[in-house]
């Protein structure tokens, strides 16, 4: 039975801080770093949230993630910027690259930064919460390690792409963040750790039966991809333009290591939401959709929920794993 404690985001954030100066961060990236991992857990995204903390520091020990490199400009191209991640922490470089095209964006209208060599960013969300928070239109993506078998084949040749889109929103951002398959690998995971089927199946066993089990999902590694074929080839689009805006790593070139991924190649635009943001059209959209069923909390718009676990987990504090906060506390020794 999984045990779950609640804390504090204060907590966890000052405990993951200590972590991280201890394996070498400075105070100030240290206190960002622990933040972005403690938000994306308060904002219920427990998979990549603190239950992904231990995997970031053994990243670190193995050589895959230097602490102390920060992105460097390569190219720019006005509105357009190429960066080099330097195999920085993911969600370091992430938050910097979404910044600068928020950047870029408040001079040109849009701004769009192509990153590559990069790491995992972790939630992908944060970074369109980042833009929507500062009143801008967010879009970013990023590609992966070959994860996901493409409609119709059996072994994994496509990336299961992350992809992320916000409209700001003074009643609350709207923020779709997707990953390419119809459950990620996370949440896979977060389901499995609490004993609990899918609601919808999410992939095939290795029989090649279609199942909501996803312990048999991982066990094959053939999760089903969103829209069947759809959802492949957006994945391979991601991919193609991400790596060459970036110049670059595609899926086919990034190390396939099990829990080791990196030389990513990610993609951040922003756009002035100052001449398009109707928020009067906004809600008048958001109302449309709900009119679908008389019961409307049946009908969320992306990032509703976000805000709703956002608020109880800072209220009542942030649900954790205790064997994962046990584990986490073993990394200060």
């Amino acid at each position: 039975m999984q045990l779950v404690i609640r804390l504090s985001i204060e907590v966890i954030s000052e405990t993951l801080r200590t972590i991280l100066t201890r394996v070498g961060f400075s105070n100030e990236r240290a206190a960002l770093c622990a933040r972005l991992f403690a938000e994306t857990s308060r904002d219920g995204v427990y998979s990549h949230g603190l239950n992904r903390f231990p995997r970031f520091i053994g990243a670190i020990s193995d050589g895959l993630i230097d602490v102390n490199a920060e992105p460097s400009l390569v190219e720019s191209f006005g509105a357009l910027e190429r960066w080099d991640g330097r195999s920085g922490p993911g969600n370091l470089n992430a938050y910097s690259s979404m910044r600068r095209a928020m950047e870029l964006s408040a001079k040109h209208g849009i701004g769009c930064v192509a990153l590559r060599n990069t790491n995992h960013w972790m939630r992908g969300g944060t970074y369109g919460w980042q833009a929507a928070d500062a009143g801008f239109l967010g879009i970013c993506w990023t590609n992966t390690l070959p994860n996901l078998p493409p409609w119709g084949g059996i072994r994994p040749t496509v990336g299961n792409n992350p992809f992320v889109i916000s409209v700001p929103r003074s009643e609350g951002n709207v923020v779709l963040d997707m990953a390419m398959s119809q459950f990620s690998f996370g949440a896979l995971e977060s389901y499995r750790r609490r004993g609990e089927q899918l609601p919808v199946v999410g992939g095939f066993d290795v029989e090649g039966e279609l199942t909501s089990d996803p312990a048999a999902i991982e066990t094959s590694g053939r999760p089903l991809p969103i829209g069947y074929w759809k959802g492949s080839v957006l994945s391979l689009m991601l991919d193609m333009v991400a790596a060459l805006l970036s110049d670059g790593c595609a899926t086919y070139q990034i190390p396939s290591e099990v829990l080791k991924e990196t030389k990513l190649s990610q993609v951040f635009i922003a756009i002035q939401a100052s001449a398009t943001n109707k928020e009067r059209m906004l809600e008048e959209i958001l109302a449309f959709m709900k009119s679908s069923s008389d019961d409307q909390a049946a009908v969320r718009y992306p990032g509703e929920r976000t805000l709703k676990t956002r608020m109880t987990n800072l209220a009542e504090g942030i649900p954790v794993d205790e064997i994962m906060w046990e584990s986490i506390l073993k990394l200060d020794d």
